[in-house]
């Protein structure tokens, strides 16, 4: 149910032209976008931006389907945000019962940052998919390394990161396995209150606390065994080069953001 839902944090191995980009170029692109998201004002900004990402999406040959089941974990996120908004702006009303009030600003209002999030999620689980862990790794440290000159850790943090994102899917699908075998022995995780199923959530909690600092431990083993000493003195095998395509794609898109973000505010 997790594991098969998730997709930030996944890889797809495929040769396209967005996976062929720079990782620094990705993330850059992904940190602007962002920016941009909570910048901009008006439907026809968004609908530039969706645009443009469903251009990359195509390019990164991407399933659509598979990049809009990045949105189901946050789906409750999606719908509570959108039920806030609609009972508790205040305006123009357009529907009143009791003490139930829907306003058409509301409804207006959490459309708009419902479709903000979900282009954030989409933006983002598009770096992760078409990225390798080793490639962000690098990717990261090469943009964080100028800060090492007063003793910031670039590499740990980004290694740290990078093992973080790795992991999210792994540990979902451990639960899913976890909660799949509790149910074969007879546990109910959706029946009863709140309190009740909080309470049935402990055999679950338990084994995969256990199993997460199991695999914590493996994984320091294994980087021990290799040598792994973070940084210093560490050369790597490729070694990231930035090309014409690679600036090209920096200088079109940040061209097309500002552009986005400046007319949002006189369309």
């Amino acid at each position: 149910m997790f594991g098969r839902s998730l997709v930030v944090g996944q890889y797809i191995p495929i040769d396209s032209p967005i996976h062929r980009l720079d990782p620094r170029a990705k993330i850059i692109f992904v940190g602007v976008a962002i920016i941009e998201l909570f910048l901009i004002k008006g439907w026809l900004a968004f609908l530039l931006v969706g645009i443009m990402v469903g251009s990359l999406v195509s390019l990164a040959h991407v399933p659509f389907g598979y990049l809009l089941r990045s949105l189901k974990p946050i789906l409750f996120l999606l719908v509570l945000t959108l039920v806030l908004h609609i009972f508790f702006t205040p305006g123009e009303y357009v529907y009143e019962r009791g003490f139930i009030h829907i306003s058409m600003a509301g409804l207006q209002r959490g459309i708009f940052i419902v479709v903000r999030l979900c282009l954030l999620i989409m933006v983002t689980s598009l770096l992760t998919l078409t990225t390798s862990p080793v490639e962000l790794t690098d990717g990261i440290e090469y943009l964080l390394s100028p800060f090492k000159r007063w003793g910031f850790p670039a590499h740990e943090l980004a290694m740290m990161m990078t093992i973080a994102i790795r992991f999210i899917p792994t540990l979902l699908e451990e639960a899913d396995r976890i909660m799949k075998a509790q149910k074969a022995r007879g546990m109910d995780f959706e029946s009863g209150n709140f309190i009740q199923r909080a309470r049935n959530l402990v055999p679950l909690l338990v084994p995969l606390f256990i199993n997460s600092f199991k695999r914590a431990d493996e994984l320091a083993i294994a980087m021990e065994s290799r040598c792994y000493r973070g940084g210093e003195g560490r050369t790597r095998l490729r070694v990231l080069i930035m090309t014409f395509y690679d600036c090209l794609f920096l200088v079109v898109s940040l061209s097309l953001f500002t552009v986005i973000t400046v007319g949002s505010y006189f369309w």
